[in-house]
């Protein structure tokens, strides 16, 4: 049985390789996805990916993938430091979340030292690039892998 991980995306993320190369590099989105597509490929997981600028429709993502799916991976971009209710959204979610920064969160601006969704996720992964939505990757390979 294939087992189904929503990848989300929050604000700006759609600019990735674009804007700040300097914070957060010069890979898009879609060459993200599309590693992550390779990664799966001959595994027990499939990915459905999503972006969004507007946090209810993150919000509406997290209620869909409470009736199918085995797991999140999100990268909130700026909500995490301000939604609660994206929090409240994942504490509905009965899966195991991850949350991925590309940037470390610790060493910039002190308004992103705190991420709110970081109390509902398994586990945290920031600062390592785009490489950190592999390491999420990673997780669920091996959380779902069939011995």
């Amino acid at each position: 049985m294939r087992r189904l991980i929503y990848v989300l995306n929050g604000p700006n993320l759609n600019l990735l390789g674009k804007r700040q190369p300097q914070i957060y590099g010069s890979e898009t989105l879609q060459e993200v996805e599309a590693k992550m597509c390779l990664k799966v490929k001959d595994s027990e997981l499939q990915l459905q990916f999503y972006q969004s600028n507007h946090e209810g429709v993150i919000i509406d993502l997290i209620h869909q993938a409470r009736d199918c799916a085995a797991g999140i991976i999100i990268n909130p971009g700026a909500f995490s430091h301000t939604s609660i209710a994206i929090l409240d959204a994942l504490n509905a979610f009965e899966c195991p979340v991850i949350e991925v920064h590309i940037s470390n969160i610790h060493k910039r601006e002190s308004f992103r030292h705190h991420s709110w969704i970081s109390s509902r996720a398994e586990g945290v992964i920031a600062g390592l690039g785009t490489l950190g939505y592999l390491m999420a990757l990673d997780y669920f390979l091996q959380t779902y892998s069939v011995p």
